[in-house]
């Protein structure tokens, strides 16, 4: 790559950011999710921790051995979050409760108005029309804007170097199983019937009508209905949320706001800097042609960018 272009790349980085006109994701503010976008209803009353989600998630993105097993119960000994290796987790809470441990399955949420997609001044994410939130590392250029901006501190990096990141994350097996119609690995494995995929709006009423006709079961909340603008995935929970680790602090408007503040607050990180790796970054891959890892085309005709 000539000198010229790698200044050029750096001065048009640096002036999006600067000036708050990034890509088409910002367009995103304003967008309320696709009509027809698929969900997973959780019902955390009837996980039994058996965690194969996990083993299911991990052949079918074929992620790498987990350290401990799945068949280990000292992963609950304490709170996991998601990871390059590993893009759900089962946290267990309640254990002293004369009622038993409520477990909670953890992945990224595929929000409506996904603040990963608005924060991304190189568009790498795209919001699909079947709800998913998937990810272009061709693209990426490693700012990490996106981990900062995510309200529930999902996505996770895997470095094989120091300028190729690449974004590791729940794609809601986009790729292998949700553009054919087909349930995640996850919820198709589960023994109890925990997960529910279907189209979120129609998830949305069965959750409302599982809480009116046993609501000594549930507590009176479908979390991710409308949290952050509304999520792919919802929760039906025993007991408050915030006993079982959600953020309840959230509020119903879209993060969008959150992070353009953000954005705002420190202009000379995110229009210096990002722009700075965006040249490294092209100078590094200039030999390569294409990206790889966790990659999925963001051009297609029926997403939204």
């Amino acid at each position: 790559m000539k000198r010229r272009n790698f200044l050029k790349a750096c001065l048009i980085g640096g002036t999006t950011i600067a000036l708050g006109k990034t890509n088409k994701g910002w367009a995103s503010g304003s967008f309320e999710g696709y009509p027809e976008a698929m969900g997973v209803l959780v019902d955390t009353t009837r996980c039994i921790g058996c965690r194969s989600c996990e083993a299911a998630c991990n052949k079918e993105q074929k992620l790498p051995e987990p350290d401990t097993s799945f068949d280990d119960p000292s992963v609950f000994e304490h709170d996991r979050r998601p990871t390059s290796k590993a893009y759900t987790v089962v946290n267990r809470y309640q254990k002293e409760q004369p009622s038993g441990p409520v477990y909670r399955k953890v992945q990224c949420n595929h929000c409506n108005e996904p603040a990963c997609l608005t924060s991304c001044f190189v568009n790498a994410y795209t919001k699909t029309k079947e709800g998913a939130v998937i990810y272009n590392s061709k693209v990426c250029v490693g700012c990490r804007n996106c981990m900062i901006a995510c309200p529930f501190n999902v996505p996770g990096y895997d470095y094989d170097s120091a300028t190729n990141p690449i974004v590791k994350k729940c794609i809601l097996c986009y790729d292998t199983r949700l553009k054919y119609g087909k349930p995640p690995a996850c919820v198709e494995i589960c023994p109890q019937e925990a997960l529910t995929f279907g189209h979120r709006a129609d998830l949305i009423k069965l959750a409302h009508e599982r809480i009116r006709a046993t609501p000594d079961r549930y507590v009176d909340h479908v979390y991710g209905e409308k949290e952050v603008g509304g999520t792919s995935w919802l929760y039906l929970a025993p007991v408050g949320f915030d006993k079982l680790g959600f953020d309840t602090t959230l509020s119903n408007d879209p993060i969008i706001s959150n992070v353009k503040d953000f954005l705002g607050m420190v202009p000379m990180v995110l229009s210096i800097w990002p722009a700075l790796f965006s040249g490294i970054h092209l100078l590094a891959k200039h030999e390569e042609q294409g990206g790889h890892g966790h990659d999925t085309d963001s051009n297609q005709e029926d997403t939204k960018p």
